[in-house]
């Protein structure tokens, strides 16, 4: 169910919408920033507001991946599995996660900091391997920077060899 701070902030978004179907996504997603997943409660609730069936909801729910239809952890490890990015090392990275916290695509570490998931196309194909890590990028990723980022991670929930998406210059690539 959505908090008072939430409900707020649905009138707005329902505004933007002359069809209130197509507010569906920034309803789902005003649900996941609140829980860090979409629960059945809240397909339930968004059903209502838009006057429709929570199948349909759940149907827009479950065909997006950057939806989390189950809890996840702090940290939401992703790493693209399309072939440009298996040629340039991602099965090499998610060996590296199941190396360092124990876990494979679609679980999540025992003290539920991190969850990781394959994913396709993260548009980074030439900065590979790579991953993103909630909102920020990761790239041209060693085991030695991996496990930077890890460490940071637990001890501060933050990471400074976050490279983008849409960070601009690369501060590693000079010219």
């Amino acid at each position: 169910m959505f908090s008072a701070e939430a409900k707020k902030k649905i009138p707005e978004i329902l505004k933007r919408y002359p069809i209130k179907a197509s507010a569906m996504l920034p309803l789902l997603n005003l649900a996941q920033e609140e829980e860090g997943w979409v629960s059945e409660e809240h397909m339930c609730e968004i059903a209502k507001l838009l006057d429709l069936t929570p199948p349909k909801v759940y149907e827009v729910a479950t065909f997006y991946t950057m939806l989390n239809l189950k809890p996840i952890g702090k940290f939401h490890l992703q790493v693209c599995k399309s072939l440009m990015c298996a040629l340039v090392g991602s099965d090499t990275l998610i060996q590296w996660v199941d190396q360092e916290l124990g876990i494979t695509p679609g679980e999540t570490t025992e003290d539920g900091m991190f969850t990781l998931s394959a994913v396709e196309c993260l548009a980074s194909c030439g900065t590979g391997p790579m991953m993103q890590m909630n909102d920020d990028y990761f790239e041209r990723l060693t085991l030695e920077r991996f496990r930077t980022v890890i460490a940071d991670l637990r001890s501060t929930g933050e990471c400074e060899l976050a490279t983008g998406p849409f960070r601009w210059p690369d501060p590693e690539v000079t010219t």
